[in-house]
């Protein structure tokens, strides 16, 4: 009986904080203005968005996008005139496990779901279609209807997608570049291990360029992950892609050495992955070694400049307004040891074992606070007006 009572009062608190943040998203939502730094930390924080009628709202306040805008028409048969139909017809068709079971529902989606590619494709000649496009298009497609789904992918296209979206493959191998200093930072055990095996990062190709909708069975995965990305810097999924890897340390440093083994491995990523822990890590990461750190360790700084990581200002901007990293560093330094805290633990993090092991328990010492990436602009600069994707 008693452990009944736990459990209902354990399921009463849930609701009842599940209760508390709809009511502070709705409260952001109908601020004048919106307030879309709040939004932002919701979809970091644990649950994200919770449901898709949010999603809704809160996905183009993420992207700046008008709603009350009417999606653009195309005068023309793309269809006919488009080089990658054939293209996106088969990638559409061939990924029939991202629709729902119905037939007929089915059908419908995978038209709407070849006629919004085409669109995007002929309204930004600069974009280049690539296969797994079509999965991040798609999880737009089932959460909020064809009409939201052709303005919000393109701006995504032209903002987080468009390195993927180049001619060539260049800027999404220097992305991936960035996966093994990540790792190397929190276990260097674990990256010379890698190195030695020379697995390689083409493990984690699908999974950044489809922001993991491609390799994850479960949909609620795939639309949580889309809620932190949504509301993050655009290499936030090389960085959750590092804590994949992170994670599954022991499975890896039991496999042979070498890289057909260790490939296998991590190609096939578990079903059961504790989501919100790997996502706040994610963000804890991201914090403590930005990609500005990284970047001479990626090999690839002149490379850098051109790409849409390097150059997405507006959350540089807000990070540069409103200090999130100030905020971890304070709460980092309260961790440690008197006589350690004069040493800048974050930027030599290799100089104190202990920051190294704290790295990946920061969840239950900071919780949600490590992932207040972005703080509500008017705490911080009153008069400044956040501009995103301007």
């Amino acid at each position: 009986q008693a452990g009944g009572a736990a459990e209902g009062e354990g399921e009463a608190d849930f609701n009842a904080k599940r209760r508390k943040k709809v009511a502070e998203i709705y409260q952001a939502l109908n601020s004048d203005p919106t307030d879309v730094a709040a939004l932002r930390r919701m979809a970091i924080s644990e649950g994200g968005l919770l449901t898709d009628e949010i999603r809704q709202k809160v996905w183009p306040k993420l992207l700046n996008v008008n709603t009350s805008d009417p999606p653009p028409i195309s005068g023309k048969d793309l269809r006919q005139v488009s080089k990658d139909y054939q293209q996106v017809l088969l990638d559409v068709r061939r990924s029939l496990r991202r629709f729902p079971p119905g037939e007929k529902q089915r059908e419908g989606l995978q038209e709407e779901l070849v006629d919004i590619i085409l669109l995007i494709l002929e309204r930004n000649p600069q974009l280049h279609y690539y296969q797994g496009y079509h999965d991040i298009v798609v999880t737009f497609l089932l959460v909020v209807g064809e009409k939201l789904t052709t303005s919000l992918v393109e701006k995504l296209s032209t903002h987080h997608l468009r390195d993927f979206m180049d001619p060539t493959m260049d800027n999404t191998k220097h992305i991936l570049n960035y996966l093994m200093p990540i790792i190397d930072q929190v276990n260097p055990e674990l990256h010379d291990f890698m190195q030695s095996a020379e697995v390689g990062t083409i493990f984690a190709l699908s999974w950044l360029i489809t922001w993991f909708g491609h390799v994850l069975s479960d949909f609620r995965h795939v639309v949580r992950l889309y809620d932190f990305f949504l509301a993050c810097h655009p290499l936030m999924p090389i960085y959750f892609a590092a804590v994949i890897v992170l994670y599954r340390e022991q499975e890896v440093l039991d496999c042979d050495c070498d890289m057909a083994s260790v490939h296998h491995l991590l190609s096939q990523i578990p079903q059961d992955l504790p989501y919100e822990t790997l996502i706040s890590r994610a963000g804890d990461l991201f914090v403590q070694f930005p990609p500005s750190e990284l970047a001479r360790e990626a090999a690839a700084q002149q490379q850098a400049e051109k790409t849409a990581a390097s150059t997405f200002k507006d959350f540089e901007l807000a990070s540069a307004q409103q200090r999130p990293d100030m905020v971890l560093r304070q709460r980092f330094r309260g961790l440690l040891q008197p006589e350690d805290r004069t040493k800048d633990v974050l930027t030599k993090p290799r100089t104190n074992r202990f920051v190294k092991l704290a790295v990946m328990g920061l969840t239950v010492a900071l919780g949600a606070a490590a992932l207040a990436v972005v703080k509500s602009a008017l705490e911080w600069a009153p008069k400044f007006q956040l501009q995103l994707f301007p």
